[in-house]
C-alpha cells in the first residue's frame, strides 16, 4: 500500500532534501505533490526521475492526502497545519511551532518511535531542532545502559541551519574578502561569518542563554528523559553543511569508554569512526549527504566520577531535518497507519 504525500515548502533547502530522501529510501508513494508559496508557483523540483511543478500552498485542499511534510517556517505552519490536520492529513512539521505542545509528539525514530502513536491527539507530529536530533541519537543508547544525569554540549553549527540566506552570506563574504570593494556586511548573521565564529544562534533570553540553547534543553527532556540536566552553548561556524557537537556526559553509573564505543556501534542511526591517530575522526565535510550520525573521540572524563566525552557530527539538512521527517513518516506507516 502506498500513500498520498504532500511536501510543503518544496523549493527550500529542507523541502528539496525531503523529496530527495523520499525517493532515495523508496518511501511507498502512490501520489506526491510539491507545494510552495505563490511567488514560487510552478518552480520545478526533482523527485527521483520525475520532475514536479509546485502548486499553490494557499489554495491546496489536503482532503484525501495521507501525510504532509512541512518545511515552511512557524508563521506559515500556524496557518496551514491545522487546516491540513483537520482534513485528516497527518502533518510532520519541521518548524519549532508545535515542539513544546504536550499533546503533540516530538519524535526521533531511533529514540522514541512509540511517541508517533500519540498522533491522533491533533494529527500533527513535530520534528525536533537539528542540533537536538543528532545529540539524542547518541545519548539514548548510553542512557539506556547507565542513566544520564547531566549533559554539557557545545555546538558548531553550519550556516545551512539558517537557510539559503545563511549559505549565501558565507559564500558572498568569503568571495568579498579577496576582491577589494566587494566586501559584504553582515545581514543574516549578527557578525561576519566568513573566517569567524558567532556565539549566538537565535535570540537571547532573560537568563542569558539563546533560544537555540533553550531548545536543546527542553527538547532533550521531552524526547529522552525529563530528569536529564542539559546545558548548551550554541555557536555558528563558517561551514556550509553539517553540525558538530562536543558532548560531555555525566552518568549515574560508571560506563567504560570501550563499552560505550560498543554500544554506539550497535545503536541505530550511528556510525562510529574513532581511531586514536591523526584524522581518525569525522568532520562535517565527510558527513554531508549521509544518513548517519557520526560519533568520534569517545573517551573517559577524568574530572568527574562517571563521565564521558564524545564528538558528534551529522548532516543537519538530513538527520537534523529532512531525513528525520521521512523516518517519522516511515514509523507512522509501520506503527499507526497500517493499523487503521
Amino acid at each position: 500500500m502506498g500513500y498520498r504525500v504532500v511536501v510543503a515548502g518544496a523549493t527550500g533547502n529542507v523541502g528539496r532534501e525531503m523529496l530527495n530522501i523520499l525517493a532515495e529510501r523508496q518511501f511507498p508513494v502512490d501520489e506526491i505533490v510539491a507545494l510552495a508559496s505563490r511567488k514560487s508557483l510552478g518552480t520545478e523540483c526533482s523527485f527521483g526521475d520525475k520532475t514536479l511543478k509546485t502548486k499553490d500552498l494557499d489554495t491546496f485542499d489536503f482532503t484525501g492526502w495521507d501525510i504532509a511534510l512541512f518545511a515552511i517556517g512557524s508563521d506559515a505552519t500556524k496557518k496551514y497545519a491545522p487546516k491540513a490536520a483537520k482534513s485528516g492529513c497527518i502533518v510532520i512539521d519541521n518548524s519549532s511551532l508545535y515542539r513544546y505542545d504536550p499533546e503533540i509528539p516530538l519524535v526521533v525514530p531511533e529514540v522514541n518511535p512509540e511517541a508517533v502513536e500519540q498522533v491522533h491527539n491533533k494529527n500533527i507530529i513535530a520534528n525536533p531542532n537539528c542540533s537536538t536530533a543528532q545529540m539524542v541519537v547518541a545519548l539514548k543508547p548510553l542512557h539506556d545502559r547507565a542513566k544520564i544525569k547531566r549533559v554539557v554540549v557545545s555546538t558548531y553549527q553550519s550556516v545551512s541551519g539558517a537557510g539559503k540566506e545563511g549559505m549565501d552570506e558565507l559564500w558572498n563574504q568569503t568571495k568579498g574578502m579577496y576582491v577589494p570593494g566587494q566586501e559584504v556586511d553582515p545581514s543574516k548573521f549578527q557578525r561576519q561569518i566568513a573566517f569567524n565564529v558567532i556565539p549566538q544562534i537565535d535570540v537571547f533570553m532573560e537568563d542569558g542563554s539563546t533560544k537555540e540553547e533553550w531548545k536543546m534543553v527542553v527538547e532533550t527532556k521531552k524526547i529522552v528523559d525529563p530528569k536529564i540536566k542539559v546545558t548548551a552553548t550554541c555557536v555558528r561556524v563558517p561551514v556550509f553543511v553539517g553540525h558538530s557537537e562536543s558532548i560531555n556526559i555525566e552518568f549515574e553509573d560508571f560506563l567504560d569508554e570501550e563499552e560505550a564505543r560498543d554500544i554506539l556501534r550497535e545503536a541505530p542511526g550511528i556510525l562510529v569512526v574513532d581511531k586514536r591517530e591523526p584524522g581518525g575522526y569525522t568532520t562535517p565535510i565527510e558527513c554531508v549527504g549521509d544518513y548517519a550520525t557520526f560519533i568520534s573521540r569517545i573517551r573517559q572524563d577524568p574530572t568527574i566520577e562517571n563521565g564521558l566525552n564524545l564528538w558528534c557530527v551529522s548532516d543537519n539538512l538530513r538527520k537534523g531535518a529532512a531525513l528525520n521527517a521521512v523516518q517519522i513518516a516511515e514509523t507512522l506507516g509501520n506503527r499507526v497507519l497500517k493499523k487503521a
